[in-house]
């Protein structure tokens, strides 16, 4: 089961969390990122960030980033949203 993890912070203290799981291996693992991403962003009610150079260097390298305000078009009130892939 593919699953990833969501979290809200702010001030260095998380604001909300939440896990997106996807068991259907017939789609690549980019599109389980982008489908658990975008299941993510619903549950938070957010706009779909946009992934930066630095955010796919860091998730290629360990499977988690972190979405600052410059990857949002909308104000955001939160300092990052953070996900990390937990279980493949």
């Amino acid at each position: 089961m593919f699953r990833m993890w969501g979290k809200l912070w702010k001030d260095n203290h998380l604001l909300r969390d939440t896990v997106a799981a996807n068991g259907d291996y017939s789609m690549s693992r980019t599109a389980m990122v982008f489908q658990a991403l975008d299941e993510i962003c619903r549950e938070f009610d957010l706009g779909q960030p946009i992934w930066l150079d630095s955010n796919i260097k860091d998730f290629k390298l360990h499977d988690k980033t972190r979405f600052t305000r410059d990857s949002f078009i909308e104000e955001i009130d939160f300092d990052y949203l953070e996900i990390h892939v937990i279980e493949e």
